[in-house]
């Protein structure tokens, strides 16, 4: 996917780019795989607000997702198709049955293209889906499962893989995007290759307006408000940092008071025993 520029004629258009949608095939979504997606505002079933920073945001809809497929499942390719609720492009299989499906598309995904899952007798290709015991060690993969016939939970961003680095006593190790290498059961399926659209994280935003379509509400940092408002406010004037000011603690902390901004908030996790090696330690021996 390319990177589509724009000529300054405005300000909001200087320095904005957006995506290239040549790739796409399709206009229009499957209508029987679409369901109305409520617009929540950040709040809870209480109406309180859980997640700041949320609301407006352009009308759409939600296109159901295939994250597992049935047992010795053989689709065709239909069409790509952009989805407004993921960073990754969606594919379109129509199975023997005439039934039809979504998954997250792969990078070079092509129409036509046949798509297989099953436990064995399965192409180590492109989108195929398998269960990690039988993916060779070092193969990228992508829209993996935590728990066999859960369905995938991990990888499935635009642009993002992991890579399988070997297997033993039951469990698959797999390298993680995060650089965490973790240990996953061999009977959980993932699907050969990388998540399309890799261009993604290069696209700028260009004008807050266009957040503001996305759903998303400008946001005050916490040192320039008072400091019977946050944490990190008030000062005798002057720029300050987070340390800084009258009434600072000494650690970053939320309007709440909870601290923020680095402190580890993971404890006790019973999936902790199937880290190897975490995202830090990957980051400090590079």
């Amino acid at each position: 996917m390319a990177i589509k520029y724009y000529n300054p004629t405005t300000p909001g258009l200087r320095g904005m780019t957006t995506q290239d949608f040549d790739s796409l095939t399709a206009k229009r979504s499957k209508k029987s795989l679409l369901v109305i997606k409520k617009r929540g505002s950040g709040r809870n079933n209480q109406g309180r607000i859980t997640t700041r920073h949320k609301g407006g945001g352009t009308k759409r809809f939600y296109r159901i997702i295939s994250f597992k497929l049935p047992q010795d499942y053989e689709g065709t390719v239909m069409q790509i198709e952009y989805d407004p609720n993921r960073s990754a492009r969606i594919a379109l299989l129509r199975g023997k049955d005439n039934q039809y499906r979504y998954i997250i598309a792969s990078n070079d995904l092509k129409i036509g293209q046949v798509i297989r899952s099953g436990l064995e007798d399965i192409a180590i290709s492109n989108s195929n889906r398998m269960p990690l015991k039988v993916i060779p060690v070092g193969s990228i993969v992508h829209a993996v499962e935590l728990e066999p016939n859960g369905g995938a939970k991990l990888v499935r961003s635009a642009g993002n893989s992991a890579q399988l680095m070997g297997k033993d006593n039951g469990y698959a190790q797999l390298r993680l995007p995060s650089g965490e290498i973790r240990l996953i059961n061999e009977n959980c399926f993932a699907s050969v290759g990388v998540v399309g659209n890799e261009q993604h994280q290069n696209i700028k935003i260009g004008k807050a307006g266009r957040n503001r379509h996305k759903g998303i509400r400008p946001s005050v940092r916490g040192v320039v408000m008072n400091a019977v408002d946050h944490p990190h406010g008030g000062g005798d004037g002057g720029r300050h940092g987070v340390g800084g000011g009258k009434g600072h603690g000494t650690a970053p902390k939320t309007p709440w008071g909870q601290k923020t901004l680095g402190y580890k908030t993971r404890r006790r996790k019973v999936s902790n025993k199937l880290i190897v090696r975490t995202r830090h330690q990957s980051k400090r021996k590079k």
